[in-house]
């Protein structure tokens, strides 16, 4: 068993972030059978307070042998079952910062535990069946939510609502693998199988599995958001327009072309869908050094955006400049964003000439907040016809879920032309058991020591 698989003794851990001179409160999490030894050794509770599960202590922290004070803190304690590892889980709420909480560590691994591996709680959750795989998965998800829908549909899977489907398609092909092995054990006993019957029960597992992997496209966005990309010449009002959809002053903002030098990131949330949003700097051929560096990272930031904003100047129209600019990002999905529409007469929009080939078309003007809801509008539209239908389901499985759901329903596939080919039963259960081994993966009823190492080994030191 892989150091990370092993359970055995008591892990201790940091189980908020070290922020120096601002967390307030900074946690030590012990879980094992010597946490309440532990507890015992390090923490001093005056007057009669009462050493139970389920409540909170107040006194020091002190170092056992020479009884100096490390902290003054609070101490919380779960035994188990009924803690989140189903073992015994205490808790010393220490002052925040980086040397108090440091210290306490120290002292718990001075007094007889080890530093948890990544992961190491919510590993043994799992393992102490607590947690299914779907579940501990959904805790990381919640954790790393970058936004409230990403958060909620981290709770959805939290509680067990995408385990109790796969369970229930596992449950129905055990049912069939049942029908298939009783008559290939009892043949004189029983009737014949009826194949049409089978056929259609693996066809409507299939439908479903189809279903659940319809939500993986939607899963990746809110884990890993859309990177969008603005790009046009110089001075066309890129950074204006970052300013505005972001109610900040992200991007300096001048009359000089090639001011911005760089890319400029913000983090924004459209529609419940992380966004991360790139500033780059205005193309165009130059021989400043520097701004050269710069135009040739816009183009890699545009190469690899989910979503192109080729941002014109309305006064100028289309230029060769844009053209040239629209050759290189027109394999992209991309919005054609016409800036400084304030600068012209609203009868000169309809003689602006740009490609035809371009159908998602927004005006703006950034320089006054305008046309950002617009903006934010057409992303979302693009999201649904490019990428994914975004408001489907509340449930979103992940890359290791759609791969296995995608094995399983290669498996039931296979299943229908063994049937089609009328070989013996016998080869109908080989498949039929790889579906089955497949969705097992899924909630961690069937899983091996390297998928648990690859996803435990993801979280953080204290989860």
């Amino acid at each position: 068993m892989s150091e990370l698989l092993a359970i055995t003794g008591t892990i201790a851990a940091i189980a908020t972030a070290v922020i120096p001179q601002q967390g307030s409160v900074s946690i030590v999490r012990v879980s094992g059978d010597q946490a309440m030894a532990i507890a015992q050794a390090l923490f001093y509770a005056p007057g009669n307070q009462v050493w139970e599960s389920h409540r909170i202590l107040y006194g020091y922290i002190r170092h056992p042998q020479t009884q100096q004070l490390v902290d003054e803190a609070l101490l919380l304690i779960m035994q188990a079952p009924r803690s989140y590892t189903r073992e015994d889980v205490v808790e010393f709420h220490c002052h925040g910062g980086i040397i108090a909480v440091q210290q306490v560590l120290q002292l718990c691994l001075e007094a007889g535990s080890r530093l948890a591996q990544p992961g190491e709680f919510t590993l043994r959750a799992f393992l102490n069946g607590r947690l299914d795989l779907t579940q501990a998965e959904s805790i990381a998800d919640l954790v790393g939510a970058r936004s409230p829908q990403a958060a909620q549909t981290a709770l959805v899977g939290l509680q067990g609502k995408l385990a109790h489907p796969i369970r229930q398609l596992r449950a129905n092909c055990l049912d069939i693998l049942a029908e298939i092995e009783a008559r290939i054990d009892f043949e004189e006993d029983l009737p014949p199988l009826d194949s049409k019957v089978i056929i259609s029960d693996i066809d409507k597992i299939a439908a479903e599995i189809t279903k659940l992997l319809a939500t993986k496209d939607k899963g990746e966005l809110l884990r890993t958001g859309l990177k969008v990309a603005i790009v046009g010449r110089p001075n066309v009002g890129k950074s204006s327009l970052l300013n505005a959809w972001s109610q900040s002053d992200r991007a300096i903002v001048t009359d000089l072309p090639g001011t911005t030098r760089d890319v400029v990131e913000s983090q924004l949330v459209v529609g419940g869908i992380p966004v991360q949003v790139l500033d780059t700097a205005g193309i165009r051929e130059t021989i400043d050094q520097v701004e050269k560096i710069g135009v040739e990272r816009s183009r890699r930031a545009a190469s690899a955006a989910d979503l192109v904003l080729l941002t014109i100047d309305a006064a100028a129209g289309w230029t060769e400049g844009d053209q040239e600019i629209y050759t290189q990002v027109q394999h992209r999905p991309l919005i054609l964003v016409i800036n400084k529409i304030d600068l012209i007469e609203p009868a000169s929009m309809t003689s602006l000439a740009y490609p035809q080939q371009i159908n998602q078309i927004v005006t703006t003007a950034a320089a006054k907040n305008q046309g950002i809801d617009s903006l934010e509008t057409a992303i979302l539209e693009i999201m649904q016809t490019e990428k994914v239908q975004v408001a489907d389901m509340d449930l979103a499985i992940n890359q290791r879920q759609a791969a296995a759901l995608t094995q399983a329903k290669i498996c039931l596939d296979q299943v229908q032309v063994t049937i089609a080919d009328q070989l013996p039963l016998d080869f109908w259960t080989i498949d039929l058991r790889g579906a089955i081994n497949a969705l097992g993966e899924i909630t961690g009823e069937q899983v091996t020591e390297s998928v648990l190492d690859r996803i435990f080994s993801k979280f953080c030191i204290g989860k």
